[in-house]
């Protein structure tokens, strides 16, 4: 199937099925639409392709109950699928880039920004909402919290709504939620999990969620639990000046003032190559977990109270 299917028939179903929205790559997808008129919302993981918990999600979430559903579902569970089967970290095989640093995208471009144009052009528009799941991938760990467009208010809104207890105002232009972002759609970007792995509490921590912003959105009925207003925060992220060895200083939910030693990177030998410091206070809310690391890649993601930014 080259184009995505009707999202709305007035019939309630599940359609399951793949497509093929670039020639080099084949992606599946699933669709249920409700018994109950409503919104849409889609949902996309495995932009990463070894972030298992976000895929472990979106493939349960692709066999929900029409029967109680008020509107349609469109998920997109492995969007770079090639990685998913090479086992690869953050980068898509067909053209070595990260797909989410590829958007809007190119409809001449390499296979990610071609993906991303398609993204933009032909699955963004038909939502009413917007989620990506994403979760730590093999090469890093986490504390979960959701990111949304910065300044975009009904994307703050939505990320509330899912419930974790950070949320990220997030600057990018770049990445999949500010693409939709830029559409008027509500858009978030979730994150959960560690290390690429996957577990139950950490696969029924994304579903909660979901359920959560689906309640939200009047897809569904009966009641949630209540949930607290997420702490704002943006974000600082220094990245590795040289290639060699990582050892970090920090931990997880650190708290990080000006000046720490957030860590140093050395040659294989013991000689300090680099040390980091933070330039800005804040948290820590993800960081790079390998003893490798090469020039250029994030090393700790500091997350920066919205009240002391300037």
């Amino acid at each position: 199937m080259q184009n995505l299917p009707e999202l709305k028939t007035g019939r309630p179903r599940i359609e399951q099925g793949f497509l093929r929205p670039i020639p080099e790559i084949e992606i599946p997808f699933g669709l249920v639409e409700g018994a109950k008129p409503g919104p849409c919302l889609i949902v996309t993981a495995g932009v990463h392709a070894s972030e298992y918990c976000s895929i472990e999600a979106a493939v349960r979430l692709m066999h929900t109950d029409p029967q109680k559903l008020c509107g349609t579902l469109l998920v997109l569970p492995i969007l770079n699928v090639t990685g998913f089967r090479a086992r690869s970290i953050y980068v898509m095989p067909e053209d070595g880039n990260n797909l989410n640093r590829m958007f809007p995208g190119q409809p001449d471009g390499s296979a990610g920004q071609r993906l991303a144009h398609w993204l933009v052009t032909e699955v963004f528009p038909k939502a009413d909402a917007y989620l990506d799941l994403h979760g730590g991938d093999m090469s890093e760990s986490l504390t979960p919290f959701t990111i949304y467009p910065g300044g975009h208010a009904p994307s703050e809104a939505l990320a509330a709504a899912f419930g974790l207890p950070i949320s990220v105002g997030s600057q990018s232009k770049s990445n999949t939620i500010s693409a939709a972002g830029a559409l008027g759609i509500p858009s978030v970007l979730v994150e959960i999990g560690c290390n690429g792995l996957w577990d139950e509490a950490s696969v029924t921590a994304m579903m909660d969620g979901i359920g959560r912003i689906m309640h939200h959105m009047h897809m569904t009925e009966g009641a949630t639990n209540p949930v607290i207003a997420p702490r704002l925060m943006t974000m600082s992220v220094p990245l590795a000046p040289v290639s060699g060895l990582w050892y970090s200083a920090k931990r997880l939910s650190d708290p990080i003032a000006i000046g720490d030693r957030l860590g140093e990177i050395r040659d294989v030998f013991g000689t300090v190559l680099a040390t980091i410091v933070a330039e800005k206070p804040g948290e820590v809310l993800y960081q790079l977990t390998t003893l490798a690391v090469n020039a250029g890649e994030a090393l700790v993601g500091i997350g920066i109270p919205v009240e002391t930014t300037s």
